[in-house]
């Protein structure tokens, strides 16, 4: 992969664990030479994932809506800053640049974020891997939630392995480096209506 996508949080969260797991998806990024693109901030794990990439002699592609960037929580420090006009642009043009996507711990933003990359492979817009960090047992929750759609019919089984789950980035990264997205002909048929 040469880049890849974090969507992840403005805040830092109150478990020390988040910290310290953007700062290890940091420098694993930068030890394997896979550019970061992400929200574009330098506030929360966004900043601490952003400096730790650069501080390891990585490469960050920050994304950031106008009106963010103009309340000055852009980080002017990147290589390269894209300021775009609203979320929509940001995320299609994270999706353009990126050959994967890692959600890390988040708000709703980053929630909203990792469930458009993942309904986007589902509907076979991209084929490219989906990976979350459950750092600390974050996501255990919303893990838990997405099983519960699947038994409820209302996700298939194989569209639920379109998600990669790790706590450790270097073993998320090993595996999404070697993804291949399970064989599906199409998200719906009509029998399953």
């Amino acid at each position: 992969m040469k880049r890849v996508c974090v969507y992840t949080g403005g805040y830092e969260g109150r478990q020390a664990i988040f910290a310290e797991t953007a700062r290890a998806m940091g420098e694993e990024l930068a030890r394997r030479e896979v550019e970061l693109v992400y929200g574009g901030g330098q506030v929360g794990l966004m900043g601490i994932l952003a400096d730790t990439v650069l501080e390891n002699g990585g490469r960050v592609i920050g994304v950031i809506p106008e009106k963010l960037a103009a309340r000055e929580i852009a980080h002017h420090d990147l290589q390269e800053l894209r300021i775009v006009g609203s979320m929509h642009e940001r995320k299609a043009l994270m999706e353009t640049l990126s050959c994967g996507f890692i959600a890390l711990p988040g708000g709703i933003g980053t929630l909203e974020e990792t469930c458009e990359a993942l309904t986007w492979a589902q509907l076979g817009v991209h084929k490219k891997p989906c990976g979350l960090i459950n750092a600390g047992g974050y996501y255990d929750h919303f893990l838990a939630f997405i099983d519960t759609m699947v038994d409820n019919g209302f996700l298939k089984a194989v569209h639920r392995e379109l998600l990669l789950v790790d706590k450790d980035p270097a073993a998320l990264l090993d595996r999404m480096a070697v993804f291949e997205p399970p064989e599906f002909k199409r998200w719906m048929a009509r029998e399953d209506v």
